[in-house]
């Protein structure tokens, strides 16, 4: 089928979120005999509803290759969610009227949970109104929630992110005589993998002394007895804490008033600071917390090569696989080893995908709920090996420049 493909980008941005970009964008280009124009919506979903595309010119593969080392979504994010056409065709009908306009038959968009679930419905009200495209999903979440995929592009390179930053804030603290309880609030809301990605700092000697993710309950008294008993020790303590940690009775530690976001989700935030606040009070020791915030997600100056890799395979796979008429399916990673660490590229239905959270499987937790297993360092060790060279121009991040765009 000829015709023009269209790729989106949703969600919070990746580091590696515009490598999959490359991916589809090199695919694209490298098949031109089933595809014409390459087009970018601006924004994400919203580029599509309000006919705002970028049209991409081959002759600016140069500039365009720069993307396996930049940060954010390059074309633009968005959180928009879709409703159920059934009951709000407007916004559908927008984006047939895109779609036709541009004789798009090939869409691609590039997200977590809730972006699978858009590009799911995309796909059903395209096959209810017999508008031949093929849709795929193409997976990124620094969360690594994703179901039906071993791992999820982005993650890999948050996890080298933050196991560096947790070795570095220890080797910084371990400088005083006297060093202090610091506690790094790591982003993940119901899914501990980030959190748990700060344990790898430990098999340079340094790292958090304990770890605590949403998957098991927290016990506040419990926590302050062992942030006693290694200050005692080691004279500083160092934890690593998601920020979506609950208690007993499924409670956040903390969140932020009772606002939610577009898509329902709670916002939560702080809860360092009550830790740090609970620290001071119970023990009299100092306590510092440290919220990595937004750098965990966009730092690529110390990206996985790994993890670039996966993610330009993905999004060339997407666009192979459209190519060949598959529709409505999300590109997964199949692991087949870890040590050596082997894998495949295959594909599942989006309704399995969309709207489910993978969360830590239980053997990954230690049995005092404050630390990893084994499992997990065999788990994603492979995932933050390799470097990404020619990153830098003039001591800055060498990114793209397109003619008439301007992010």
């Amino acid at each position: 089928m000829k015709g023009n493909v269209i790729y989106g980008q949703s969600g919070g941005p990746s580091s590696v979120i515009n490598s999959s970009a490359l991916g589809v964008i090199k695919e694209s280009f490298a098949n031109s005999d089933s595809i014409g124009e390459v087009y970018m919506m601006h924004h994400g979903i919203l580029g599509c509803i309000n006919d705002d595309l970028i049209k991409l010119d081959p002759s600016e593969e140069k500039e365009l290759d720069k993307l396996s080392h930049t940060a954010g979504a390059f074309f633009g994010n968005v959180r928009y969610k879709l409703q159920d056409f059934k009951t709000e065709k407007k916004d559908y009908l927008k984006i047939l009227e895109t779609l036709k306009k541009h004789d798009i038959h090939y869409f691609f968009y590039n997200g977590g949970n809730d972006s699978m679930d858009t590009c799911d419905k995309i796909n059903r009200f395209l096959e209810l109104y017999n508008y031949p495209c093929k849709v795929i999903g193409i997976p990124k979440t620094i969360d690594n929630d994703l179901e039906c995929t071993d791992h999820t592009p982005g993650y890999g390179t948050s996890a080298k992110f933050i196991a560096n930053a947790m070795e570095e804030i220890d080797l910084d603290n371990a400088s005083y005589p006297k060093g202090r309880v610091i506690i790094c609030e790591i982003m993940g809301r119901h899914a501990g993998w980030l959190t748990a990605a700060s344990s790898l700092a430990t098999l340079s000697g340094y790292g958090p002394d304990l770890i605590y993710v949403p998957e098991v309950p927290f016990e506040m008294d419990d926590f302050l007895n062992k942030v006693k008993t290694i200050y005692e020790k080691k004279k500083r303590c160092l934890v690593a804490v998601s920020e979506g940690i609950v208690d007993s009775y499924g409670s956040f530690i903390f969140q932020v008033g009772k606002k939610v976001d577009s898509f329902g989700h709670i916002r939560l935030g702080g809860v360092g600071q009550v830790l740090a606040n609970n620290i001071t009070d119970e023990l009299g020791l100092t306590a510092l917390p440290v919220e990595f915030s937004f750098l965990q997600r966009a730092c690529c100056r110390i990206s996985s090569g790994q993890d670039q890799k996966e993610a330009e395979e993905i999004g060339r796979k997407a666009v192979s696989l459209a190519l060949q008429g598959v529709s409505g399916k999300m590109i997964c990673i199949n692991r087949l080893s870890s040590k050596p660490y082997k894998y495949e590229l295959t594909s599942a239905d989006l309704t399995a995908c969309a709207n489910y959270e993978k969360k830590m499987p239980l053997n990954m937790i230690d049995v005092e709920k404050s630390f990893v297993t084994e499992d997990f360092f065999s788990y994603a060790l492979p995932l933050i090996q390799g470097e990404v060279e020619g990153r830098f121009e003039t001591g800055l991040l060498d990114v793209p420049h397109i003619k008439g765009y301007n992010c």
